[in-house]
This record gives C-alpha cells, structure tokens and sequence, in this order.
C-alpha cells in the first residue's frame, strides 16, 4: 500500500519533525521573554504574557514529547521493539497472533508478506504504550522536583519539639500551612478582602475612597487591629480600639472617621447596645439569683446608689449640669463594666482564687445586678430629659417608661416560650432571629414613639424571660444556649463598631480642658464614695480583711455600658433637634469616653495583678475516679468541716 511517509526513513521523519518543534516554539518563547521585560508594557499585558509564557512553555514540553514518540513510527518493523524493550515479551505475543491470524499457523512457515497496515497499527499500539510510559516517568520526576523543592517550606517536614522556645513556634507559624498569629491575620485580611470586594461590586463608588460606607469600613478594620494588638497584654482589647477609633477622627492625613455619617453612627451604636443588652439578658441566671444572699444585694445596689447620688450633685455644682442632666451622667458613670469584669473574675476563678468564699461568684453577680439598676435609672432620666409639657407628667413619665418596657419585655419574652415551636429543625435559628429582632424593636421602637427610656429595660427583659424557659432545656447537660453563640458571635462584629465610633465621636479640637478636668473629677469622686461603702457593706460578712479590700477594687473599670449609654443622650438631642440639649449630650459622651479610657485599663490590671495577691486559692480535688470536685460546690465542704459559708458560692 501506498504511504505519503514512507519516502522518509522513522530518522529523518523525527529529525524534521523535532527542528520545526524547536524553531517555532524557541521563537514564540524568545520573542515573549523579550516582551515580558520591556519597561513599556502596562501591567496587565505583563500578567498575560506570564500566562502565555508559561502555556507555550508547556506545549513546547508536548511537542517534544510527540517528537520523541515518532521515534517508534515509521515503515521499518524494527523500530517497535527497539521502542518497546520493557514490553517485549508481550510484543512477542501480539507478533505470534499476527502470524496465526495472517497464516493459520504459528510455525511462521506460511506466507511471508505481512499486511503493511496491521504491522504498522502493531507498531502504533506499541508506541502509544511507549509514549505512555515516558509521559508517566516524566511527570513524576517534575512532581519529585517539586516536592524537593517545597520540602524546606513544610510544616509537616519541621514537626515541633516537645518544648520549642517562643522564637521556633513563632518561626512555625511562617511555615506552610501557615499556623498561629500569622494564619490569623492571613484569614482576617482574606475576609476584609473579600468583604470588601462584594461591597465595591454591589455598591460601587460608596466603598471606595470618597464614598459613605468607606470610612465606617476603614474605622472598622482599624478598631478590630488595634483590639488586637491589645489583646496578648493584660490590657482590654477595648482600650486599642477607643484610641484607633479617637486617632482616625483627628490626626491630619487619616482622620477618616469625621467623614461618617451621623445617622449610620448612630443606627451602629444602637444595634451594639441591643447586643450588649441581649448579652446581659442571657447571661442572668435566675436559679442562680435565688440562691445569691442578702449580701449581694447589699453590694449591688448600696455602693451603686451612693456613686449615684455623689456623682450628680458634683455634676450640677462642678459642671452646672442641670439636675435632670446631672444624674443622667450619674447613671452613665455609674455603672461597673461586665465587658472587663466578668472575664477578668472568671480567669481567677480558673485558676482557684476565690473559690473557698465564692467571691467570683459575688462580684459577678453584684456586676449583673449594677447593670439593670444603672440602665433602670438611666431610661428614668433620659425620658424626665427630653420631655416637654406639664411638669407632674414629665415627673411620672421617666418611672412610667421603666415599667412600661419591663413589661413589654417580659411579654415579649413569654411569647418566644412557645415560639418558634419546640419541633422546629431550626430552632435555635428561629430563636436568634426572634430575639435579636425583638430587641432592635423595643430600641428603635421606643424612639419612634418618643419614649426611650423603654428602649434598654425591655431589651433586656425581654432576652431575660425568655432565657428563663430556655435554660431549663440544657440545665445540667454542661452546654450553652446556640442563641448565647449567635450574641456573642455578633459582638465580635458590632464590638470594635461601637468602641471605634465612642472614639471618633470625641473631637479632641472642641475638647474644653475644664470639661475634660472637672469630668475626671467628677469621676473619681464617685469612685471614691462606692470603693468605702462597698468596703462598709462587706464588713458583715465572713469575708477577710484582703478579701473585703478587694472587692471594691474589682468593680473599678467601666466599659462596655458607658459605651453603650454615653452616646444614647447625644443621640436623641441631634434626632430631636434639640440644639439647646446637643453641647450636654456632648459633654456627657466626652465624659462617658474620659471614663472608659481612664478606668479599664487600669481596672484590669488591678484585678490581674492584685487579685492573686489578696485571694486565697484553692486546689481542686479529685475523687478515686479522677472527677474533679468543684471548690463552689460546698455543700460537701460543710459536711466536711461544718463551718458557715456564703450561699452564692452554690452557683
């Protein structure tokens, strides 16, 4: 039969075959190299001549694997098994079968003329499988290249010592994967990407540079690295994100934040008070509050109303503050930070200090308590502030307001008992979703109708009944509530949110120096009165010297409510238009801002540092099985020893 190929030998097909593969390929690399390096291209050809470069590269690397595979193609019979020498015993097969089915016999005594086609399709079946073979070989090669290569980079080839110093776990985590503090700030930095991304294809030009929702963005990236570079001190993270959120509104150059809108400030700051709220709503235990003794109530509230009445009388004759506006910034000031407190006792109470007389458990509880009275007295006298007419109403209105939203609240909180139905695959969403929307009800509900006061009271009723239902469904199955992660997970969001914006919102340029040193004042006398009552009110107790010292040392830092509230008087005057009452609400948000920055840092370290020093610790033990035996359990503790302890330490 007649072939357009066979007036070439298999060499000289190959040769020819290999020289044009080379040419044309090593032309189109050269030319692209030399493309690539020219200073005049624009970035993006840059970008898509790599690409083609490397697509060339990769052709170049098939042609000549094709050209090397036509070595076993050709007229000549013997170039198969010279190709196929791994595979010659089954070459040898396949050439019997041919003589058998071209001769009927296997003695290879019959015609000799082989059909050109079938030997030249043996010789293709060969050559594919030989082609196969290197392709295989050569792939694996660049995949043991790669792996030598890569191996140095390996975390799984640098395993960890049993005790790596500070300086080899911080070089692991730069390993890949990446691990620890640095895979952290990568996926943070991947999430703001990506978020940001979304927000500038959905809305254009608003989260680009010039736009509203960019400096809301900027403050909020901001907020969140400076709580974190914070965090690894004993420091609250809060403090970072006030001082990122106070430079972002008035160094020169980035002082973004001014450029915020007032109305997204405040609907920010609002969202964040309905977090906290909720958050201080689940976090009361009623069965615990049954067992707390007439002690926690005595310091509770005592020190709390005696703060109270200090700082408003310093502020009308310190400040001039009207008498509305002066125990308004009272119960601003007043009220003891659980964003501080509570994980502050809490790592004590890890560690057992405390423990033999429950005295996490009293602070914790009395902090608990503070909130709801400040936040009470607070709606109070923001309704009594902005209200207008005779003055009996104004009088009866603030109190009015307290109980209407309590028992809104408890309502509302009742009715999510038995909605969503317990059945429900999707209960605990349901039950999120219902909680948080009744509390942003009840916060910007309250303002439409003109009574805010009602606002924070029902808030938090309304997370506090219907967690009085909720928790008996995991009471000593040792979990949370999923609704208690959804709260907390929507702090992370709306916490460097709201600190951030109580920061921009202070105007260092309009920051009188009276206003600024007299509110200090102010502060610190109130802080003063509450540290020797709480200190008069623990004398009744079974609680030591060091013990009775401490306590009002730990209701020092104020935080997470000021923060909250500090705004909430500035806010209502500008909705208003108030414009008489907006430089009070400023002055109160200023202080509100004084108190947050001074206190919590200071508050914390105190609790860090003095706490080990002035309680007592308590080891814990086990039992023959190796169960641990709570120290706060004392019940056991007084058969054992028959000694008067506190009832809170139940808890």
């Amino acid at each position: 039969m007649t072939n357009d190929r066979t007036s070439l030998t298999g060499q000289e097909e190959e040769a020819v075959l290999i020289k044009r593969t080379k040419k044309s390929s090593l032309t189109w690399l050269t030319i692209t190299t030399l493309a690539i390096s020219g200073e005049e291209l624009y970035v993006n050809t840059r970008v898509l001549l790599v690409t083609e470069f490397l697509i060339g590269f990769l052709l170049l690397s098939l042609q000549s694997s094709r050209a090397a595979s036509l070595r076993c193609i050709g007229p000549n019979p013997t170039m198969a098994g010279h190709c196929t020498q791994n595979s010659a015993t089954e070459e040898n097969d396949d050439v019997k079968r041919w003589h058998i089915e071209s001769n009927g016999t296997g003695d290879g005594k019959g015609d000799k003329s082989i059909d050109y086609e079938m030997q030249r399709n043996l010789n293709t079946h060969h050559t594919y499988r030989a082609s196969q073979s290197w392709s295989a070989e050569r792939c694996a090669t660049i995949s043991d290249f790669f792996h030598r290569t890569s191996r140095p980079l390996l975390a799984s080839s640098h395993p960890l010592p049993d005790n790596p110093s500070t300086l080899r776990k911080i070089a692991q985590w730069f390993l890949c994967p990446p691990s620890g503090k640095v895979a952290a700030v990568l996926v943070t930095l991947l999430i703001f990407a990506v978020w940001w991304a979304s927000l500038i294809s959905m809305t254009k030009s608003e989260a680009l540079p010039g736009g509203s929702l960019y400096p809301m963005l900027i403050l909020f990236i901001g907020a969140w690295c400076g709580g974190y570079v914070i965090k690894p001190t004993t420091l609250p993270p809060l403090l970072g994100m006030l001082i990122v959120g106070c430079m972002l509104a008035n160094v020169p150059g980035i002082d973004v934040a001014k450029d915020i809108e007032p109305a997204w400030s405040s609907t920010a700051r609002s969202i964040a008070l309905t977090v906290i709220l909720t958050r201080a709503g689940l976090g009361l235990d009623p069965v615990a509050l049954k067992r707390l003794s007439l002690l926690v109530l005595r310091l509770a509230f005592l020190p709390s109303l005696a703060e109270v009445v200090v700082d408003g009388v310093a502020a009308r004759l310190i400040l001039g503050f009207p008498w509305t506006w002066s125990f308004l910034l009272a119960f601003v000031l007043s009220v003891v930070s659980p964003a501080v407190v509570v994980p502050s006792m809490l790592g004590l109470s890890e560690k057992g200090y405390g423990l033999n007389k429950g005295i996490p458990t009293l602070v914790i509880a009395a902090v608990s308590l503070d909130a709801v009275l400040a936040i009470t007295g607070f709606g109070v006298m923001l309704g009594i502030c902005f209200s207008q007419g005779d003055l009996a109403w104004i009088v009866c209105k603030g109190p009015l307001e307290a109980l209407v939203g309590i028992a809104f609240g408890s309502v509302c909180g009742v009715i999510l008992w038995y909605f969503p139905q317990k059945s429900s695959k999707n209960l605990s969403l349901f039950r999120s979703v219902l909680l948080i929307g009744g509390g942003l009800l009840t916060i910007f509900g309250s303002k439409a109708i003109n009574w805010s006061g009602s606002g924070p009271l029902a808030c938090l009723s309304l997370a506090f009944v219907a967690a009085y239902r909720w928790k008996d469904e995991y009471r000593g199955t040792g979990k949370k509530m999923p609704v208690e992660d959804v709260t907390g997970v929507l702090w992370m969001v709306f916490q460097p949110l709201l600190f951030g914006l109580i920061g921009a919102a202070v105007d260092m340029s309009t920051l009188d120096a009276d206003t600024v040193g007299l509110g200090i004042a102010v502060l610190f006398m109130g802080l003063a009165i509450r540290m020797c009552v709480a200190s008069l009110v623990a004398l009744r107790s079974d609680l030591n010297l060091k013990e009775r010292f401490f306590l009002p040392l730990a209701w020092f830092p104020k935080a997470t409510v000021q923060a909250a509230i500090g705004a909430v008087a500035y806010d209502t005057a500008v909705e208003k238009g108030e414009t008489d009452l907006i430089p009070n609400g400023k002055k109160v948000l200023t202080i509100a801002f004084l108190a947050i920055l001074i206190t919590a840092p200071i508050g914390s370290a105190i609790i860090a540092m003095v706490g080990p020093k002035l309680l007592h610790r308590t080891v814990e033990n086990t039992d023959l099985q190796g169960n641990v035996n709570p120290a706060l359990d004392v019940e056991e503790q007084k058969g054992a020893d028959n000694k008067k302890r506190d009832p809170t330490t139940k808890l």
